[in-house]
């Protein structure tokens, strides 16, 4: 997803947006995201036009912030939607000094802090589910035995 804006004549850069110590110039959504996406954000507008086209406005408006400080894969926007991206440097995309600008990958989609209170606090949310998670094998364990 680019801005529509760059493919205007006598652009000569490749418009990107400053997130932390990256500089986002294009936006992928991945299938399971965009899943995630219907099952837990919005049902209305699903596509990956609209995901990426929401993001692409929320960066550029300067409402995606880092969930925490030292970690840079889970984000806010917000303050309430949390949803986990990574970054690859962009093989043709550079800005004017040559530095290179990334591609910032969705991932996931965790859901709205509003409505899930459990992602106030990422880490005991994840080793809930780790728990969850083995205590449903353990139990389907035992069924088979």
């Amino acid at each position: 997803m680019k801005d529509k804006v760059t493919k205007r004549w006598s652009t000569y850069e490749t418009f990107y947006i400053d997130l932390g110590d990256k500089k986002v110039a294009d936006i992928v959504i991945t299938n399971h995201a965009r899943s995630r996406w219907s099952d837990r954000v919005e049902s209305e507008k699903t596509g990956f036009e609209d995901i990426a086209a929401f993001l692409w406005e929320c960066l550029k408006q300067n409402r995606v912030k880092s969930y925490y400080r030292n970690e840079q894969d889970v984000y806010l926007i917000d303050d309430d939607l949390v949803f986990v991206a990574e970054f690859n440097v962009s093989e043709h995309d550079t800005d004017l000094l040559g530095n290179p600008l990334h591609k910032m990958i969705v991932v996931t989609f965790l859901g709205r802090m509003s409505e899930t209170i459990e992602l106030r606090d990422l880490k005991s949310y994840y080793s809930w589910l780790r728990h969850s998670r083995r205590m449903t094998l353990v139990k389907n364990s035992r069924k088979r035995k």
